[in-house]
């Protein structure tokens, strides 16, 4: 046995850029986060709920008295699901209804006994809307023929209507009709992409809005087709498409964009093509006329994403990306001769971009996000995000033509930002890139199946982060996972391992030993004898040896040396002129944290060729 132990001293991080050799930390790892510089498994994750009807393209999740509120858009439906603030334990999906003014109707029943006639302006009754009237046809003594005159407000499709017979006649009954079609009503498509706010009531009526809006971009960061913006009571609310049908002097126009929707309490900001920034009056989403909503171009590339962002003495504020700019807007009312101004647009920088609508995230004040060719980030001005380690990996492999299903989430309690995209030819996410900010380092997920996402939400009052699943389950939905849960993952009643693992870089002498960065080393093979873990661990692990000769050569690994948490030395007789460690937990229950691994290790022999 040696007479000296080395510790296995490896920075932190996994490089996938550059090659093998050269890299100065772990150079391959599976469901491995770091913390304090040492390797450990990701969380587990279970389903939530197995019933989401299709791919889920945005979700917003909130908390009140006592209960969680997740809400998802996909192409044919907003939903929401309704759980326990602590164990995710609830009920859904239920489906969110779009109203608004009725446009046509059908499916007339005729009824019977009512008097013949010609009855105009007939107030329709029932559904979930007001104001209605229709001119009603009676022939045979059955309604015959109904003509909308009026199509009120806040209906949806699918409403029963019915009219008193006090309006035709006097007697009579069982005439009904269908809501078909409504003005501005959600329109479901494949493309649809959702962005989401909840603001508080700024009357302090205590009720708090939902706004939504789904906009035809999933394909096209750059489509131009204008959408409706919807709003409605938080939690549960069917949601009415705005308009600006109050204040001083209404339009009646409706409030439709291609970008998206935020708010900067109490103003409900709404953007998109050729830089178009608009808001509405303070605390009215129905009045856009008033002194204080403004509408205008900042830009002449589309507003795909915004933001609010802390103020100070010009609060509100908030962040507007466009395709090649970022614009910050503020509330900095002045009186300009006779006229008043009350916002302020400042142009940060006109050389930036921006991956996709989904890309941006705030963490502690400061906002990141993905451009087409580098990580950015913005604290007062804008910055590259420094990555040596897995830049090209994304950039060179992320499937441009679904750049708009990149997105981004953060999990706070490792100091993480995740990038989820769709690798190589893949259509749907499999793979994601983080960033630790905490430890200032990145790394990968490695394609774990628990990367398969198309979104998410991070832990706010339910501590747990909540991501959608973009496959198929058993039954032909969709998952709701609950992620950072337990170690395994739980479907139904089933618990599967979660495959975990990191390989180090080269330990070999030829680079000066295990942890060293030395440019002068001895051209002799490592000859490994023992290798004493260091885990918090649960159930067993595999130690596996790998290596090669030369840079270029092909890797050779060894069989597992299986170890548990009892282990206390794996003894091995394992040469290589370039020597790497793989650990790994694939077993149900299976876990560890990371400690100092020491290494007994000698020179070995002088050849320098051939394989080991």
């Amino acid at each position: 046995m040696t007479a000296k132990v080395i510790s296995l001293q490896i920075k932190p991080g996994i490089q996938r850029d550059g090659t093998q050799f050269d890299a100065p930390c772990f150079t391959d790892g599976r469901w491995v986060r770091f913390q304090r510089g040492r390797p450990r498994k990701m969380g587990g994750y279970r389903g939530m709920f197995l019933n989401a009807p299709e791919i889920s393209r945005g979700m917003i999740m909130n908390s009140e008295n006592g209960l969680n509120y997740v809400y998802s858009g996909s192409q044919s439906y907003l939903q929401m699901w309704q759980t326990d603030n602590n164990n995710g334990i609830g009920t859904g999906p239920i489906n969110i209804g779009f109203s608004g003014e009725i446009l046509t109707l059908n499916t007339l029943v005729a009824g019977s006994g009512y008097v013949n006639g010609s009855y105009l302006a007939v107030p329709l009754l029932g559904g979930s809307g007001i104001s209605a009237t229709a001119n009603i046809t009676v022939s045979g003594n059955a309604v015959t023929a109904v003509t909308l005159v009026s199509g009120g407000f806040n209906y949806i499709v699918g409403n029963t209507l019915t009219a008193s017979n006090a309006n035709l006649g006097g007697s009579g009954s069982g005439f009904s009709i269908n809501v078909a079609t409504i003005v501005n009503g959600f329109t479901a498509d494949a493309n649809n992409l959702w962005q989401f706010d909840i603001g508080y009531d700024a009357g302090g009526g205590g009720v708090s809005s939902l706004v939504a809006h789904a906009g035809l971009n999933l394909t096209n960061i750059d489509n131009i087709t204008n959408t409706p913006v919807f709003s409605g009571a938080f939690p549960g609310g069917g949601l009415v498409a705005l308009t600006d049908s109050q204040g001083s002097s209404p339009t009646g126009d409706p409030i439709e964009v291609s970008g998206g929707c935020v708010l900067l309490h109490p103003y409900l900001f709404v953007y998109g093509n050729d830089g178009l920034i608009k808001n509405c009056s303070a605390g009215n989403f129905f009045d856009w006329n008033s002194a204080d909503a403004n509408e205008t171009n900042v830009s002449t590339g589309k507003i795909v994403k915004g933001l609010p962002v802390r103020g100070g003495t010009t609060s509100p504020s908030g962040l507007f990306w466009s395709l090649d700019s970022l614009i910050r807007v503020s509330y900095n009312p002045t009186t300009v001769g006779a006229s008043s101004i009350f916002w302020r647009y400042d142009i940060i920088s006109q050389q930036t971009s921006i991956m996709s609508s989904s890309c941006v995230i705030e963490y502690d004040g400061i906002y990141f996000w993905c451009g087409v060719d580098r990580f950015l980030m913005y604290n007062g001005v804008v910055q590259e995000i420094p990555n040596q380690m897995n830049m090209n990996y994304f950039f060179d492999n992320v499937n441009y033509n679904q750049r708009q299903k990149v997105w981004v989430t953060k999990i706070p309690r490792w100091g993480e930002i995740w990038w989820f995209y769709p690798r190589g030819d893949a259509t749907e996410c499999n793979d994601a890139v983080i960033f630790n900010i905490r430890e200032q380092v990145w790394y990968d997920a490695g394609t774990a199946l628990g990367v398969r996402r198309s979104a998410g939400v991070f832990s706010e009052v339910f501590r747990k982060p909540v991501w959608a699943g973009n496959e198929q389950n058993s039954v032909n939905t969709y998952t709701l996972w609950q992620h950072e849960t337990g170690v395994n993952e739980i479907y139904l009643n089933n618990e599967n391992a979660i495959q975990s693992y990191f390989e180090t870089n080269n330990i070999g002498w030829v680079t000066g030993g295990p942890g060293a960065d030395d440019p002068i080393g001895p051209n002799r093979w490592i000859r490994l004898e023992r290798v004493e873990p260091d885990f918090r661990q649960e159930e067993e692990m595999s130690l596996y040896v790998t290596g090669k000769s030369y840079a270029n050569d092909v890797t050779q690994t060894s069989d597992p040396y299986i170890f548990t948490p009892d282990t206390l030395k794996i003894d091995m007789r394992e040469q290589r002129r370039e020597m790497r460690l793989k650990f790994e937990s694939n077993i149900v229950n299976g876990n560890y944290e990371t400690g100092q691994i020491l290494l007994s290790a000698d020179f070995g022999d002088e050849r320098g060729t051939g394989n080991p």
